[in-house]
């Protein structure tokens, strides 16, 4: 069986930097920090006060409140950035096979608040079950993939995948593979995640896997810094339509760039850490290169996972040295987490879509935040420190590992017909 060609044709964004793709991208290469103390909820009390939320954002703008009240905030971020990348994409419902169109969604959490909320106000009663009837379909997972769906009427492939941080990579890799398999000609791909709430901040706090740096939040997400101390959570939404190469350019659709290989594997080490030599980190680059057809030296640039914590920068900097040898110090590396914080679930979505603007552009975004080398570190690497920088990105890697083990790569390349 011949495998189809695979290839991007709408994006769309809503982060803590950029409330648009293009808000987004702006933001990404000009360096800017999404963190600041929390508006949200009453932080006092916890060791972290500041996240990454999103910014004069009012999901009035997009949906009617009656129908918004039905969505948990992880659904309601999806409808945005699917609606962004519907819209750039311009695809005409009415002119293609809606049984061959799906939806393949990431979340590693879901709808948290829902179930913090729903939860606290039962146990603050009397004990009478007053829940309300959108509890549980605001709540489950997979209901992100399920609304998008109905919105559009795509019957094809249909569902959630969940992989803690790296479940929206897996979400593109699963698209990627239903469509070279000819399952389906288009598929609205991406991720989710709502998670600065009372749960979600105290839950990782109790992990002592968030920043708490209270007094200078911009500058508390630092990857590859000897202070580094913890990740800065962020919330928001990113979403790409993804194609069968001939149906694209059968209705001239743009195509920013091709899907060319992708990487799973598991560390089977630790529901937390890393390994230590990251070699499920280096499994997955290995394997997104077999399945590319390329060499190492043919990766312009890397978009780490890079979260700013102690262990995980330095097994994935390992990984990176061991797969790409001498050719490591000739690549640009950078972890946009440092701007946008860890969108945990999201965080496949947000940054190949940094993966696919630089190749577009020919600029690598930075990592923020650099002010001190790591011993520990080989700083002879170009991870991009502070500034972008132009150069020619024909092939772009992005990593994203999760909880549990769970490690994925995406290698993006510059269309060539």
């Amino acid at each position: 069986m011949e495998l189809k060609r695979v290839v991007i044709t709408g994006l769309g964004a809503l982060t803590p930097i950029g409330n648009t793709l293009d808000e987004y991208w702006n933001s990404l290469k000009n360096g800017v920090s999404g963190a600041a103390p929390i508006e949200s909820f009453d932080a006092s009390k916890f060791k972290t006060q500041f996240a990454c939320e999103l910014k004069n954002f009012n999901i009035q703008d997009h949906l009617d409140r009656k129908e918004a009240r039905k969505l948990d905030k992880f659904s309601q971020y999806a409808m945005v950035s699917s609606a962004e990348a519907m819209a750039d994409s311009g695809i005409d419902l009415e002119k293609i096979n809606l049984d061959r169109a799906g939806v393949v969604w990431g979340s590693g959490i879901g709808g948290l608040k829902t179930f913090q909320d729903e939860s606290r106000d039962f146990w603050a009663g009397d004990g009478t079950p007053r829940f309300n009837p959108f509890f549980i379909p605001k709540m489950i997972v997979d209901i992100a993939a399920g609304h998008i769906s109905i919105k559009y009427g795509f019957r094809g492939p249909n569902y959630v995948t969940v992989s803690a941080c790296a479940s929206s990579n897996n979400a593109m890799i699963d698209a990627f593979n239903l469509i070279r398999l000819n399952k389906a000609d288009i598929i609205m791909s991406g991720g989710s995640e709502a998670c600065v709430n009372e749960s979600g901040i105290g839950g990782f706090n109790a992990l002592k896997a968030l920043s708490t740096r209270n007094d200078d939040p911009k500058t508390a997400s630092r990857p590859f810094d000897v202070d580094r101390e913890g990740f800065v959570l962020g919330e928001g939404s990113a979403a790409i339509v993804i194609e069968e190469l001939e149906h694209a350019k059968a209705r001239g659709a743009k195509i920013y760039c091709e899907i060319v290989g992708s990487g799973l594997s598991a560390d089977a080490h630790h529901i937390t850490a890393p390994h230590p030599d990251g070699i499920g980190a280096k499994s997955v680059m290995v394997q997104a290169l077999e399945e590319a057809g390329i060499q190492p030296e043919d990766i312009d640039y890397i978009n780490v996972h890079g979260t700013s914590t102690p262990l995980g920068d330095i097994a994935e900097t390992k990984a990176i040295k061991e797969v790409f040898g001498e050719h490591a110090y000739n690549l640009n590396i950078s972890s946009t987490k440092s701007m946008t914080g860890h969108l945990l679930g999201a965080a496949g979505a947000i940054e190949a879509i940094a993966c696919i603007k630089a190749i577009e552009n020919n600029i690598v975004p930075p990592t923020i935040n650099h002010f001190t080398d790591d011993p520990d570190i080989d700083n002879k690497l170009n991870f991009t420190f502070n500034k972008a920088q132009e150069r020619t990105v024909d092939y772009a890697l992005t990593n994203t590992f999760g909880f549990g083990g769970h490690n994925t790569s995406v290698i993006f390349k510059a269309y060539n017909d």
